[in-house]
């Protein structure tokens, strides 16, 4: 239960609705976004078909690169990844979700026969806390990641543990190290009501950062030149008079 000023946490909402996600596809999950056809053609359909996103992060992502995905879902956005990178870069995937786990890693076989070598993983962790996973494993070290990036999933996490999530992201971020987050932004805030509401919440909406906040939460971690880049000028949808509208933010840490 909530009480009078927070949101409670949804997070069995979101493990109910993505969970279905994962099995059969929900068209009206999230604000799809074009990707580049040939990084997708050597991933099994199942898996670009039931990624659900707001953008695409992976255009920040160079070869060489040791990439964390927060929140990979089927796996599509670290499968592009992988292919950006080369067999010289790494990616990781993040998700709770046993069922999106399931299907991305029963794809990293073949794509790695297509693209002739295998960089890519998936663990089960909370995107919160990446020091070990949801079975109590070491996960990540000081400093390890080249490139955070997420697609959708930042709006997701309870406004309590977002201070968390953001000292984790810097916490494992390299020095010289970027961010690519699509994610939902809204342009008032979102009142109580709408983030009581599981659906809302669950569909990426009433969790939205707002605008002016979300890049000053990366700024005050000490991450230069943060912008919104690709942020849709129309909104995607407008609930209680708030625009909500897709953006990614991309960011860099100082070498030193």
């Amino acid at each position: 239960m909530s009480n009078s000023c927070c949101p409670p946490d949804h997070r069995d909402a979101i493990d109910e609705r993505y969970g279905a996600a994962a099995l059969e596809q929900e068209a009206c999950l999230c604000a799809a976004v074009p990707f580049d056809p040939a990084l997708l053609k050597v991933i099994p359909e199942e898996v670009v078909s039931r990624d659900y996103g707001c953008g695409d992060p992976t255009r920040w992502v160079r070869p060489g690169d040791r990439v964390l995905d927060l929140g990979s879902g089927s796996g599509k956005n670290a499968f592009i990844c992988s292919q950006l990178v080369g067999a010289e870069g790494s990616v990781l995937g993040l998700d709770r979700n046993p069922n999106m786990l399931e299907l991305a890693n029963g794809a990293c076989g073949s794509v790695a026969s297509q693209i002739g070598y295998g960089n890519v993983s998936f663990r089960r962790a909370e995107i919160d806390q990446l020091a070990i996973d949801l079975d109590g494993q070491p996960l990540l070290a000081d400093g390890c990641i080249d490139v955070v990036l997420s697609n959708c999933v930042l709006n997701l996490v309870q406004p309590s543990r977002r201070g968390q999530l953001l000292q984790e992201i810097r916490r494992v971020t390299a020095p010289g190290g970027r961010l690519a987050i699509s994610d939902i932004i809204c342009d008032k805030p979102v009142p109580l009501e709408l983030q009581q509401d599981p659906d809302l919440w669950s569909g990426c909406i009433s969790g939205a950062w707002l605008e002016t906040e979300f890049c000053s939460a990366f700024e005050q971690l000490g991450f230069r030149n943060v912008a919104l880049v690709d942020r849709q000028e129309k909104p995607w949808q407008v609930h209680a008079g708030i625009e909500f509208r897709s953006a990614t933010l991309t960011a860099e840490l100082p070498c030193c």
